[in-house]
């Protein structure tokens, strides 16, 4: 934003005063108030990004804002107001005059801030979060820099409602590929980085590590690979801080390991009962100062007997923490510790084959310049997939892949998620046999790496699940759901958002195995879930409610179906805007809807109006535009406008045929409308030439006995009828029943 600029004809932005990963803060005059105020304004959200990203992100903004305005306590950030200005999302803020505890520590040299400043720190943050904590309200990415200390003293949290929404939205919701839950690597809880859900004791943990940083120096596992400072915060006792720092109080070092404990039950139970002991602990004077030794504190965990952790994740760089050169005494972990559990090779499972001592291994270690080029062609080709562009990303991804191997192994996780993302684009493409090849090498390398219950494992499972489906499998896709559901369910709770869209996959699937009153029940149940969980027009939940109308209409229940296709199709247009294909794709139902019972002469003027819309979002030549017009055309003929329906789908049929081919599924249901249409109008021997071309396209593409391939053939047989050909017809619906009885005995 260019310097003065005037938002909402209220704040005059005058100068930046900081600038990070979502966006930037300027110092502000609100005009209308006569104040100073800072205004952070996240990264523009304006037509060349994603419309269901930008969606969903105004969606989210909104509500994380309101949370953090409703925030009064001293020791929290007051938000003034919010808002949306030329694509721009911005949060009007108190202006502080005081510095981050990340500022305050550089100005340090990196050294720790005063004993009494840390112990003030901590208590007054306890506070703040004991009040945030008891609001339903958990910060998740807690570190200095969202921590402010004012020049009279007083400490705020920052960031509440942006910091929550970043974690929402999934900016960042990655750590080189892995699919770690975001949070700044220093800073992580051991459940953030399993990927679990999240409550206020993972902010205790994140609060410990900010009070290690602060009273020595340095984050209780300072190292520059990623890897292991996740391996740390897994598996590594921190050294007390008294250790490093004598002169700390011992009841400054026992709440700080016990916000440190592995697990949220070891500890405190919240930040009140945190601050209550901070606030008895200086008030009961100065505490004798403990020799420093390999007893003080917590004993120590035993050695972590987990595999060693693989070469390729040496060249890893944890980004930016709030310290710098200072550097502890004391003997560094071992770095070749592994993640234990679901992050590495388990016990019991095959692990790589080791190396003869004396010499080095064959790969040797990638420099970080070249994994940051495979990363960013990793991103270009996840663009070209959000663009809809998928043979030119999955080209990309392969090539990835390729290299990826090459540098880093067959199952390091960079690699992995190159090979998901090349089964994505094979099963968007059409080439679903190829995608389900794909994906069970994924899922088998992730197992053997991560674990069978790692969330990154499961995805590849409920990926091969949804490509049986797609390849017609459902029986198989069935099972292989159900197993990953169970598994979601136990490791992430039955709410968490990937349980859910298993459990949405799931439903879809019952429907395809005829079981609709489970499938709707099942829909019905997500769909509750996720609004109780994302929120009610979250667009998961709002393609949860599709599934609901969907199977509404399948058990024969229109009216209900219009009726949910018709919030759906509103909610949308609210959350993601009126042309955005997923709007479109919910009106489309509705005129299905109106059409099936009976309402044709609005389903024909909702058609209309779908059509123009199509037409001016998507191009008239878009297979959707032409799905449109085909019900456009239905619906003419309904209402016995024949000669208008006839044309109708005359035009689209050429247009389908020059964009998708002669032979394609939709080419053909519009050739067989053309026929309907010269039956109805009388010109049968036309009508007959129509449906034999038909028919003898779908069984050269489907086969002889495919059930469309054998409605065209009784079709044709209908025609012969009514030219007064019976024993022709006769002979025909005699060898479609024959195929029939064959196709029933061989099975699906």
């Amino acid at each position: 934003m260019a310097d003065t600029r005037l938002i909402q004809g209220r704040y005059r932005l005058l100068d930046q005063i900081g600038r990070g990963g979502m966006g930037e803060v300027w110092r502000a005059h609100d005009e209308s108030l006569g104040r100073k105020v800072a205004v952070k304004c996240l990264k523009p959200v304006g037509p060349q990004h994603d419309p269901s990203f930008t969606g969903v992100l105004r969606e989210r903004f909104r509500r994380e804002a309101r949370v953090a305005a409703a925030l009064q306590h001293r020791g929290v950030t007051v938000v003034h107001d919010f808002g949306e200005h030329d694509g721009v999302l911005y949060l009007v803020m108190e202006l502080l005059d005081g510095r981050n505890l990340s500022q305050l520590l550089e100005d340090n040299k990196a050294h720790p801030l005063e004993v009494a400043d840390v112990v003030d720190i901590a208590e007054q943050v306890a506070w703040a979060l004991a009040y945030t904590h008891e609001q339903g309200i958990v910060h998740r990415d807690l570190k200095p820099a969202n921590i402010m200390r004012l020049a009279d003293g007083t400490v705020k949290i920052c960031d509440f409602g942006i910091a929550r929404l970043g974690h929402d939205i999934g900016f960042t919701s990655r750590l080189t590929g892995t699919g770690i839950a975001m949070g700044t690597p220093h800073y992580m809880s051991p459940e953030q980085i399993s990927g679990v859900e999240v409550d206020h004791r993972s902010d205790l943990y994140s609060l410990g590590c900010v009070l290690y940083e602060i009273a020595t120096g340095v984050p209780p596992f300072d190292l520059d690979d990623a890897w292991a400072v996740l391996v740390g915060h897994r598996d590594t006792q921190p050294q007390p801080p008294r250790i490093h720092r004598p002169e700390l109080p011992a009841f400054f070092d026992h709440a700080v390991l016990d916000l440190l404990a592995k697990t949220p039950e070891e500890r405190p139970a919240d930040a009140r009962e945190l601050a209550h002991r901070l606030t008895a602990g200086r008030s009961s004077g100065p505490v004798a100062v403990l020799a420093p030794g390999p007893g003080a504190g917590r004993p120590q965990q035993p050695p972590s007997r987990a595999p060693r952790l693989p070469s390729w994740t040496r060249g890893m760089t944890t980004g930016h923490k709030a310290s710098g050169t200072w550097a502890l005494p004391a003997t560094p972990p071992d770095h070749s510790a592994g993640l234990t559990g679901e992050w590495t090779t388990g016990a019991g499972l095959r692990a790589p084959a080791a190396v003869p001592a004396g010499r080095r291994p064959e790969r040797p270690t990638p420099t970080p310049e070249a994994l940051a080029v495979l990363t960013s062609r990793h991103n270009a080709g996840l663009s070209l997939g959000r663009l809809g562009r998928w043979n030119e990303a999955g080209e990309v991804h392969r090539a990835v892949a390729a290299e990826r191997e090459h540098a880093l192994g067959p199952d390091h996780p960079d690699t992995l998620a190159s090979h998901y993302e090349v089964g994505f684009t094979l099963s968007r493409t059409g080439r679903a046999a190829d995608a389900l090849r794909e994906f069970g090498k994924v899922a088998e390398g992730r197992e053997r790496t991560m674990g069978a219950d790692h969330p990154e494992t499961l995805a590849a499972r409920q990926e091969t699940a949804y490509v049986l489906g797609q390849l017609g499998r459902h029986f198989e896709a069935h099972q292989v759901y159900a197993a990953v559901l169970a598994s979601r369910e136990r490791t992430m709770g039955a709410d968490h958002p990937d349980t859910l869209r298993c459990r949405h996959n799931l439903a879809f699937n019952l429907s395809r195995l005829g079981r609709l009153e489970d499938s709707y029940r099942m829909a019905q149940d997500v769909a509750q879930a996720r609004a109780r969980v994302l929120g009610a027009t979250h667009p998961d939940t709002l393609v949860t409610r599709y599934e609901v109308a969907y199977a509404l209409g399948q058990l024969g229940r229109w009216t209900e179906a219009l009726q949910t296709y018709r919030e759906v199709a509103q909610a949308r247009a609210q959350a993601l805007g009126p042309d955005h294909p997923d709007t479109l794709a919910a009106r489309y139902e509705v005129g299905i809807s109106l059409g099936r019972l009976g309402r044709s002469a609005e389903a024909l003027e909702h058609y209309r109006a779908l059509v123009d819309d199509r037409t001016r979002a998507q191009g008239p030549s878009d297979p959707e535009t032409l799905r449109a017009r085909h019900g456009l055309g239905v619906n003419l003929g309904r209402l016995a406008r024949w000669e208008e329906a006839l044309a109708e789908a005359r035009d689209v049929c050429a247009i389908r045929e020059r964009v998708l081919g002669a032979d394609h599924p939709d080419t053909l249901v519009s050739r067989r409308e053309v026929a309907v249409g010269l039956g109805w109008l009388g010109r049968w021997s036309d009508a007959l030439t129509v449906y034999r071309q038909v028919a003898e396209a779908r069984e050269r593409v489907l086969g002889a006995d495919h059930p469309d391939a054998l409605a065209s053939r009784n079709d044709e047989a209908h025609c012969l009828e009514q030219l007064g050909r019976g024993a022709e017809a006769v002979e025909l619906y005699r060898r479609v029943a024959a195929l029939r009885q064959r196709r029933g005995a061989q099975g699906p």
